[in-house]
């Protein structure tokens, strides 16, 4: 693969088998993935948090089961937050959700081979614009494979927020009454997703930037003081890994601009 552009803080975070280890229940909080017993499939993972993003996909992937999961995380994060060729976003997203699908063939019991899968394809809708991608049959298809990942995992605070969003972009494109009877989505449903989304994991910044876009894209300009104020919560996180240092600055980044 073409060499991708790099963490913009290289060496901020300098993970080892033993601190992911100790620290994984803070750093899968959102999405619920099980320590894995193979090495190999944790260094991937230890990549990951590093923000070695390719080398996480190439570790991932050397080490098949497991690590197909960090590959798909690593690919969809490096391609959200980091590529800057439109193109290859669309290709990498595309990558990240067929090797997603087969996992789920392979392991339909596998709750993040479901929220990777849905993940992948949300954002490539919303790269060639939500409104296409429902009218290409993508929505639902998002939808149907959160609702899964939330089945098999109740604790999923990720696959919560996604759900969430569904909920919240649909409204905001087509209106609240062919949203709902079209697609299923519903302002009191995302509202409820979100709040068990900070339930389940308070300090995550990218639940809280999300929430904030969700209240203004469902009950308008008259929720801005509060979306600001979750933006603020999500500034102030202390970042445990470069995704969530990522998180953290996009919200810095938004308050600068308002």
């Amino acid at each position: 693969m073409a060499k991708w552009t790099a963490f913009p803080q290289p060496g901020s975070y300098r993970h080892d088998a033993t601190s992911v280890t100790r620290e994984w229940p803070r750093l899968h909080a959102g999405d619920a993935e099980p320590l894995p017993a193979d090495a190999g499939v944790l260094q991937a993972w230890v990549l990951f948090h590093n923000g070695e993003f390719q080398q996480a996909v190439e570790a991932g992937l050397a080490a098949g089961g497991g690590g197909i999961t960090a590959a798909n995380k690593a690919t969809c994060i490096y391609a959200n937050y980091l590529e800057k060729k439109e193109r290859n976003r669309l290709d990498l997203f595309q990558e990240a959700a067929q090797r997603a699908e087969r996992q789920c063939e392979a392991e339909p019991d596998n709750a993040n081979a479901w929220y990777w899968q849905a993940y992948a394809l949300g954002r490539y809708s919303q790269a060639i614009s939500v409104a296409k991608a429902l009218a290409q049959g993508l929505g639902s298809k998002v939808k149907a494979c959160l609702e899964r990942t939330i089945a098999l995992q109740p604790q999923h605070a990720d696959a919560h927020v996604a759900l969430a969003a569904f909920h919240a972009e649909v409204i905001d494109k087509v209106g609240s009454l062919i949203g709902g009877m079209t697609y299923g989505a519903k302002k009191e449903a995302g509202l409820q997703l979100f709040q068990e989304a900070l339930r389940l994991h308070p300090r995550s910044p990218i639940a809280l930037i999300e929430y904030a876009n969700g209240l203004v894209m469902m009950e308008g300009e008259k929720k801005m003081k509060e979306a600001t104020r979750l933006y603020q919560q999500a500034a102030a996180v202390q970042p445990l890994d470069a995704k969530e240092w990522l998180d953290v600055e996009m919200a810095r980044e938004e308050l600068k601009a308002a």
